[in-house]
């Protein structure tokens, strides 16, 4: 019974532990340095359609985590990529995908999420 314990603790300390250490290729960026380069990249939502259609950063195209696999040949490999969520556990799920699956090495995302932002934002 100590062993089965010990198992499950392991693994809720690794799921911790991947939740919360942010990955070394994915770089998290302030408002101020996230407006200063997502304007030459790939800016892109991964909040579902009705948080996006709710208000969106300018010029952010919506793919959806829920989508992402499905639809990740749409995104570049070649340039940049800017990622948000609304806290920035989502972007984080969606860089390791990106990274993984499509080799994308240029990958950002918007500290503390759409949440915290107060750019210019468009609503559907």
């Amino acid at each position: 019974m100590e062993i089965l314990w010990l198992i499950l603790l392991g693994i809720l300390a690794a799921l911790l532990f991947r939740r919360f250490v942010k990955p070394k290729y994915l770089k998290t960026l302030t408002q101020e340095e996230f407006i200063k380069g997502y304007r030459k990249a790939q800016l892109i939502d991964v909040r579902e359609p009705r948080e996006y259609d709710g208000g969106h950063i300018l010029g952010a195209r919506n793919i959806p985590m829920s989508q992402l696999k499905q639809r990740m040949n749409e995104v570049r490999t070649d340039q940049p990529v800017y990622l948000y969520c609304q806290s920035g556990a989502r972007s984080q799920q969606a860089a390791q995908i990106l990274k993984k699956k499509r080799g994308v090495e240029d990958l950002y995302q918007l500290k503390g999420g759409f949440k915290k932002w107060t750019g210019k934002i468009k609503k559907k």
